[in-house]
């Protein structure tokens, strides 16, 4: 079995004379003819090739076997990156594309396997700002353990997307016994948060230098999947969701809705880095609304909440964990949040992007 991807690689390899020598995007790279070869042969495969990626075929083809063998249900998404702008600090679009969706299959359960990937290319585009991006999307999917196994390339006209637009999609298998749900959250459920929150929308902000803010804020753009792993051993989880747009307030309310129950927090344990709450204070946002693109959240049934916050945080992933709510009886679908004053308020859904063009 294992000469086969062997005679493929040594099979392309025979035909990748060509190289990329222009210095940006243009028509003809999606074009169908030599020049958009080139392009797949030298820029793409040479930042995305492994074993499982059959350039000769319009599609993966992978063993049920292999995929049975992991679990006993498939899970599968897909989401599209259009972040502006493409570099942030401690990430890119390429990388933001291979975690957002590793961690959209952990969320449920998950072993991620398989992605896809699909580029709308900008006409202009510099060369080098793709390779870039690939070998970072190649690096982030190395050390995820997932292969990016088919894809598509197409360039549109200048102006018509901004640089460059990432579609990806995965599947990873479930284990057999893991099924976290919207539904399933119940009173005197304790909500735990992976970490600190608002850190990747606050990145956004401060990079696009639209304010002309000056803070050191790095994206928490990271893989899911191996703490998801430990969390789910060790803890029977009602609940999982990656609090990406919309952030922590979108994940509970929907939970709360779809669950029937109330859900309240502690304003006081929450974990939001002090530049992050100053950068909100400053701009008038709500952290629990920023986007987060590599922290979780989690429904635990009470008595299991403390074995799993400590293999939260044993995790490099998880070590900021905190517990932040608790499942409760009381208005269905309503979350509510401490204040300062010995209060509550209601923490609504957002009504719409606090900050665009985010992931």
């Amino acid at each position: 079995m294992a000469e086969r991807p062997r005679l493929q690689r040594a099979a392309r390899d025979r035909r990748r004379p060509g190289k990329v020598r222009e210095p940006f995007v243009s028509q003809a790279h999606g074009g169908g003819g030599k020049a958009m070869q080139d392009l797949i042969d030298d820029v793409i495969l040479g930042a995305l090739d492994n074993p499982g990626l059959d350039v000769d075929e319009d599609q993966a083809r992978l063993a049920i076997a292999d995929l049975a063998a992991a679990g006993d249900r498939l899970a599968f998404t897909t989401d599209s990156y259009v972040v502006r702008p493409l570099f942030f600090p401690g990430g890119d679009i390429g990388k933001l594309a291979v975690h957002g969706t590793v961690n959209d299959l952990a969320v449920a359960g998950a072993r991620p396997l398989y992605l896809s990937c699909a580029l709308v290319l900008e006409e202009g585009l510099p060369i080098g700002v793709l390779r870039a991006v690939l070998a970072s999307m190649g690096a982030a999917a190395e050390e995820a353990g997932v292969r990016i196994v088919t894809g598509d390339t197409k360039v549109v006209e200048r102006g018509a997307a901004d640089g460059m637009y990432v579609t990806t999609a995965g599947v990873g298998v479930i284990p057999r016994g893991v099924s976290p749900s919207a539904r399933a959250v119940r009173p005197g459920d304790v909500v735990i948060a992976s970490g600190t929150l608002g850190d990747h929308g606050a990145a956004i902000v401060v990079a696009r230098g639209d304010l002309k803010l000056e803070a050191e804020i790095q994206s928490d753009s990271q893989p899911l999947h191996d703490l998801v792993a430990a969390l789910v051993a060790a803890a029977p989880v009602h609940a999982l969701r990656d609090a990406t747009r919309g952030g922590v307030a979108a994940v509970l309310n929907e939970w709360a809705m779809a669950s029937g129950v109330a859900i309240h927090l502690d304003a006081a344990a929450l974990p939001v880095r002090p530049v992050v709450r100053g950068l909100c204070e400053v701009l008038g946002f709500d952290p629990l609304h920023l986007a987060n693109e590599g922290k979780l959240v989690a429904a635990v049934p009470e008595e299991h909440a403390a074995r799993a916050l400590a293999v939260m945080r044993a995790h490099p992933r998880g070590r900021d964990a905190a517990i932040i709510g608790r499942g409760r009886e009381g208005p269905p679908g309503v979350v509510t949040m401490s204040t300062g004053f010995g209060g509550e308020r209601v923490v609504a859904l957002p009504l719409g992007e606090q900050l665009p063009r985010i992931c």
